[in-house]
């Protein structure tokens, strides 16, 4: 189980991968996200959907990170099918659900890929380039940059607690659910010790004296940039065309 939960964790996290995809500007790749974003959501028809799949694909081939996006793509296939499921129950057609279900699978995809080429720094200076609150800025990237750390360290636990005979397999679901209160209690307290560090470090550094601080980089856009946004907004019109 551990060892799945892994596997399937390091297709949230990001790596830095020396290809063209990763060298662009962060708010093409975010365009290039809501482009494949808006196209799952407008298509229905299965033809479309392949054909959607087929350019995330071409995306995460050239971004180097097909194999990352393959383990997201197995994580939103587990609640495709409860989708699925409930669509059949509630009587609509098999190819119908089967469409809602697919959908869901290229949302998940086309915002993933977005977070597996672009890093918490490039995010922040997209955030900032909307002009965002620095606050709401700060707490989202940090919730970014957390969730991974909070992953591995739920995985850290699991592995101490199995160590010293914990069964998370065994027993019924209450018995299950039970079994986790050991693993949830240090991490929750990990959390605050950690969320206690953090505030410690933001108060060293002076956090929110200067009400508009300034950055060490700014976003310019280069000749690959120049030349990516005209290419992918033809194919998005052309989808778009197709699509209704």
């Amino acid at each position: 189980m551990v060892v799945k939960m892994y596997w399937i964790s390091k297709g949230f996290i990001f790596t830095k991968v020396d290809s063209f995809v990763h060298k662009l500007d962060p708010r093409v790749k975010l365009l290039i996200s809501i482009q494949f974003f808006t196209l799952a959501l407008l298509v229905s028809d299965l033809i479309d959907l392949a054909i959607i799949f087929i350019g995330i694909i071409l995306l995460a081939s050239i971004s180097k990170i097909l194999s990352r996006l393959i383990r997201t793509m197995l994580f939103a296939l587990l609640f495709s099918g409860i989708i699925l499921g409930i669509n059949i129950v509630a009587g609509y057609s098999f190819i119908y659900s089967l469409q809602i279900a697919l959908r869901f699978v290229a949302i998940v995809c086309s915002t993933s890929i977005f977070f597996l080429i672009t890093s918490p720094d490039e995010l922040e200076y997209v955030l900032r380039w909307f002009r965002i609150p620095n606050d709401l800025v700060f707490a989202f990237v940090t919730a970014v940059r957390f969730v991974p750390i909070i992953l591995l360290d739920a995985l850290q636990i699991i592995d101490a607690q199995k160590s010293r005979g914990l069964e998370l397999e065994r027993g019924n679901p209450i018995t299950r659910i039970k079994n986790f209160v050991p693993i949830l209690v240090p991490l929750i307290v990990n959390e605050v010790i950690r969320s206690g560090e953090l505030a410690e470090a933001m108060e060293s550094r002076c956090y929110g004296v200067v009400k508009k601080p300034t950055v060490l980089y700014e976003l310019q856009l280069n000749i690959n940039d120049k030349l990516a946004i005209p290419f992918c907004t033809s194919i998005f019109i052309l989808g778009l065309l197709f699509s209704i």
